[in-house]
């Protein structure tokens, strides 16, 4: 029961940002996506069947429009760019369409893991769900991609986040990482999941 952003620790700034780190990490997911109605734009109350979704929420005159309309933007985004990917869906039953670099970074809160496109091209998504910013975060990656592009990333200010992203290309560097030949060095925005491309 209740709302999924209100079953998010923390205040509403990081409810929101844990959704949307969250919303990005489901798309991301080998399987169907699913959300409850209301969810795409943060609802705070559980959804009613007799009056339906708050959409009142998005309206500007009641001042909180930035706040859902940014999860909105972003759930937009993430259905875009989840089509235009076929790395996100061309696979999503065969298990050669996806690969763990690590599960088990808990005391970094991270997770990150590959997509595979049926041609090989890989997109990369990394969640970080800790309330810090992290610089120089390696992450491992095959060896064979000469640059990564930032193509997403849930904390930029249009979804209402704090804008630490990643805006030039990140290129490897032959030192072995999470099982990798290679990695790159990244900054991690606070309860956030990026996702990289071959640049």
């Amino acid at each position: 029961k209740r709302s999924l952003v209100s079953k998010m620790p923390g205040d509403w700034w990081q409810q929101r940002a844990t959704l949307r780190a969250y919303l990005a990490f489901m798309w991301a997911h080998p399987g169907k996506q699913l959300l409850f109605m209301g969810q795409e734009f943060a609802q705070g109350d559980e959804w009613n069947e007799a009056h339906g979704p708050d959409w009142w929420l998005l309206d500007p005159a009641y001042g909180a429009e930035s706040d859902h309309r940014g999860v909105q933007d972003l759930v937009r985004d993430l259905n875009t760019v989840y089509r235009d990917e076929a790395a996100l869906w061309e696979r999503d039953t065969d298990p050669s369409g996806f690969s763990w670099i690590t599960g088990d970074s808990a005391d970094d809160n991270v997770f990150a893991f590959l997509r595979h496109a049926a041609d090989g091209t890989p997109l990369l998504a990394v969640t970080h769900f800790s309330p810090a910013v992290r610089h120089d975060y390696r992450i491992g990656v095959p060896e064979d991609i000469p640059a990564w592009q930032e193509v997403l990333n849930t904390d930029t200010l249009r979804y209402g986040g704090s804008d630490v992203t990643n805006p030039d290309p990140l290129k490897p560097e032959p030192h072995p990482v999470h099982g990798h030949p290679a990695g790159i060095r990244l900054t991690l925005p606070p309860l956030a999941t990026i996702w990289l491309r071959p640049a």
